[in-house]
């Protein structure tokens, strides 16, 4: 890229400087965008994409610590993590510029500016962004764990206590949440790291399959076993076993793995020696704790063996502006594999995605995001471009009952509204009998 392809947004609340960088910059470069009110940065990321961002440092002109523009700076980041930022201050300090460049900023110019310093600083990030690796095609997206919202941080804080540890751990959460990256993140994080990590889709083991998978058969133990073979629990020791789906397994299942948790060894099939094993136990269910606490389908004993702790994980329509971050994410990894972008976004491609319930949660928005890019005609995505799928049912309240909060009835019939008007806010307004800035402030106020 070079400097004239470049989109460049400056952020001060100084008209003189929005003007001098203004006329400065538009013969130089693609598209300047100026803007004084930093509280606009969400809505102009969501709706372009920018290369460079010049960032003001202080905006209430009264106390000039250069901690808005840090603040503005992590905002601006948790948006759009590859934009280069350039931090702007009239008042020097070089532990401000040092901090400042620890939290992400490209560079740090103090006012007022010499142009050439300026252009050279452009100049210079550009060609940074133009050297890019060699690209590669990931054999699949979405192997890290990606959240700002306020749900993700109690997630990560729990799992920042429990991963050191060797508790059980049971992941709670609907199907396409991520648990198993939960999984994985607490192994990684663990002191047995560089041991094994086995997983075990254990609901979908059949009876006969079950124990001769998890505990392993000798030679003979039956008609198709023609040599030894380790169990997954013995494949796993020393490091950590992931059963997943295990609200699925059956009561004889269930018992049989109770009694190697509270023993700490297996007998593998057609042996008999047993073998002890050590284990981290890290176990998942699409279901409710209190569904797990019926004895006719859930042993409870089972229950207080593998659930030391217990992990939710948040559905995708809880985690508010994660939608944008994880959109931005998914677009990125799909433009490299299928070489094609980098994409920017009209305002309605937001807004749509922000009105629909995920009931897939990120596993659906992986697959709605791969499929817009495949099909898209360039590169801007719109909410046209935006295909939910057939095979995932709307999320619905528990037991039937209806919510009575009225901020949470507001923002159901919000999100029902523009989803039904494929993210029109005009004729969305008009249907909820508001105007259209009315709209823009309640979705604002509830994060859609």
């Amino acid at each position: 890229m070079q400097l004239k392809n470049a989109n460049i947004l400056v952020i001060d609340d100084d008209p003189d400087v929005l003007t001098a960088l203004r006329i400065m910059l538009k013969s130089l470069v693609n598209k300047v965008v100026t803007e004084k009110n930093p509280n606009n940065i969400t809505a102009l990321l969501e709706q372009e994409k920018f290369d460079i961002i010049i960032l003001d440092m202080n905006f209430n002109g009264v106390v000039n610590t250069g901690n808005e523009g840090i603040f503005w700076l992590h905002k601006i980041k948790q948006l759009d993590q590859k934009v280069e930022v350039i931090l702007i201050t009239a008042y020097a300090d070089i532990d401000l510029a040092i901090r400042s460049l620890k939290k992400g900023a490209s560079d740090f110019l103090i006012k007022p500016w010499k142009n050439q310093k300026m252009i050279e600083a452009l100049t210079s990030l550009v060609e940074k962004k133009s050297v890019k690796p060699k690209l590669s095609r990931p054999t699949a997206a979405g192997n890290k764990i990606i959240g700002e919202s306020e749900e993700m941080q109690l997630v990560f804080e729990k799992l920042k206590k429990v991963a050191p540890t060797d508790a059980n751990v049971l992941i709670l959460g609907e199907n396409g949440t991520g648990k198993d990256l939960v999984a994985r993140a607490i192994h990684d994080q663990s002191l047995r790291k560089n041991k094994p990590f086995v997983k075990v889709d254990v609901g979908a083991l059949t009876e006969s399959l079950f124990e001769s998978e998890l505990f392993g058969y000798k030679k003979g133990a039956f008609t198709d076993a023609r040599e030894d073979r380790k169990g997954r629990f013995e494949a796993a020791n020393g490091g950590t076993l992931f059963l997943d789906e295990i609200g699925n397994i059956s009561l004889r299942q269930q018992a049989r793995l109770l009694t190697v948790l509270q023993n700490r060894t297996i007998t593998p099939l057609g042996s008999n020696e047993s073998i002890a094993i050590d284990i981290r136990l890290i176990c998942a269910t699409n279901l409710e704790l209190s569904d797990l606490a019926d004895e006719n389908t859930f042993r409870k004993d089972l229950i207080y063996r593998i659930n030391t702790v217990d992990l939710m994980v948040p559905p995708l329509r809880e985690r508010g502006t994660d939608i944008t971050i994880l959109s931005r994410y998914f677009t990125d990894i799909y433009a490299e594999k299928y070489f094609k972008g980098p994409f920017s976004f009209e305002k309605d491609f937001f807004s749509k995605l922000k009105s629909h319930s995920f009931p897939g949660n990120v596993r659906e928005l992986q697959y709605v995001l791969e499929r817009a890019v495949i099909m898209a005609d360039d590169d801007t995505l719109t909410a046209e471009d935006l295909v939910f799928s057939g095979l995932e049912k709307s999320v619905e309240s528990p037991n039937g009952i209806q919510e009575t909060n009225l901020e949470t009835v507001e923002k159901q019939t919000i999100l029902k509204v523009i989803e039904k008007n494929k993210g029109n806010i005009s004729k969305s307004a008009k249907e909820l009998g508001i105007t259209r800035a009315a709209l823009y402030r309640r979705l604002n106020k509830y994060d859609l």
